[in-house]
């Protein structure tokens, strides 16, 4: 029997200036933010950051406080992050950034697919 495909769960945009980021796309697309701390703000459907529901999927923006300041990733939900870049890796992927705790939400972690496209994976905490 085949694997369900990973569904794309949640998507992240990084900028060195996060009040400047918030602004641009509040009065361009109508988004709102919830505030999670002084370098990230959360976007829709995800539970105690989201001001209100949304349709889509859920992001945030991050201001890493180092390079890269500009990029855009999103992230796909799957069962085994280490199995996951371990396949990645074998089909000529590299692990950028290895598997990490979200407290009390889950994990992620970045890899690169051969054409350098960096990817991220979540798998949430069981509740």
């Amino acid at each position: 029997m085949a694997k369900a495909p990973a569904p794309v769960v949640h998507f992240e945009i990084g900028h060195k200036d996060l009040g400047k980021a918030k602004t641009f796309y509040t009065e361009l697309l109508g988004w709102q933010f919830g505030d999670a701390g002084p370098t990230m703000a959360m976007l829709g459907n995800l539970g105690p950051y989201a001001e209100e529901k949304t349709e889509g999927i859920g992001g945030h923006m991050q201001s890493l406080g180092h390079e890269p300041h500009h990029y855009v990733t999103f992230y796909a939900q799957v069962d085994d992050i280490e199995a996951t870049l371990k396949h990645a890796e074998e089909l000529g992927g590299k692990t950028v950034i290895p598997k990490q705790e979200v407290p009390e939400m889950g994990w992620f972690a970045w890899f690169s697919d051969p054409g350098g496209n960096v990817i991220g994976l979540w798998t949430p905490m069981q509740k």
